[in-house]
């Protein structure tokens, strides 16, 4: 099994954390004794590749993994979206095909990266994106994102939660003119297409957007879910 090349996106805000991030970047928060930054590594390990996006605080991350053979791409003077930062590290990544991962969950279970590669069909699909089943998705009070059919194809709608991870085809980024966008607008035309599909996941996820979700994520890590 090969990976394609990664792309950690770390370049938020981090808003949502409050005071926790005046200071750090949400990346470096820890949880159970380590950046979320590492939690995300972790998953894309054995990748050729890895690029890792910065913006808010982005010197704290670089510095974080200096020495490392990660690759940065600095949004720099304005953070640009998923699909704005995606297509800015496309020439760092060096593929048409990339994973890409947010950099705020934790997860309890076996590795996205390794279920979406196992079940990557570049003949008929354009992006796999793991599905997290609500009743699995540890503090989230959403109605979800996705619905999957009897063959895997995604559509909108409430039903499962999008976990941040994903294979993906980005040769359509180059259609969209905007400069900053969301992976929406791609993922609209995947849809629309019907090459979109998902993979439920059948362990655990915690979103770690918001200070509770350090808590919960490492209670859920200790197996108290």
């Amino acid at each position: 099994m090969t990976l394609p090349p990664a792309m950690l996106f770390a370049a938020g805000f981090g808003t949502r954390m409050g005071a926790l991030t005046q200071d750090c970047p949400k990346p470096l928060i820890h949880v159970s004794g380590r950046p979320l930054l590492d939690h995300a590594l972790d998953l894309v390990a054995g990748a050729p590749r890895i690029v890792v996006n910065t913006h808010y605080k982005g010197d704290q991350i670089a510095a974080y993994l200096a020495g490392r053979d990660i690759l940065i791409s600095d949004e720099q003077p304005e953070v640009l979206d998923t699909g704005g930062g995606l297509r800015l590290a496309l020439p760092l990544l060096g593929a048409k095909t990339v994973i890409t991962t947010n950099s705020d969950a934790v997860w309890a279970g076996p590795n996205p990266v390794t279920m979406l590669a196992e079940a990557w069909d570049p003949e008929k699909m354009d992006a796999l994106a793991i599905v997290i089943p609500r009743d699995r998705a540890v503090g989230h009070k959403g109605k979800g994102d996705f619905l999957l059919d009897a063959d895997g194809r995604i559509a909108r709608g409430p039903g499962g939660i999008y976990g941040g991870v994903q294979i993906l085809k980005t040769g359509g980024l180059d259609a969209i003119p905007d400069k900053v966008f969301s992976l929406n607008r791609l993922w609209d035309r995947m849809l629309a297409d019907g090459r979109m599909y998902g993979l439920d996941y059948p362990g655990h996820w915690c979103d770690v957007g918001h200070p509770e979700g350090i808590a919960l994520a490492e209670r859920m890590l200790q197996g108290d879910v």
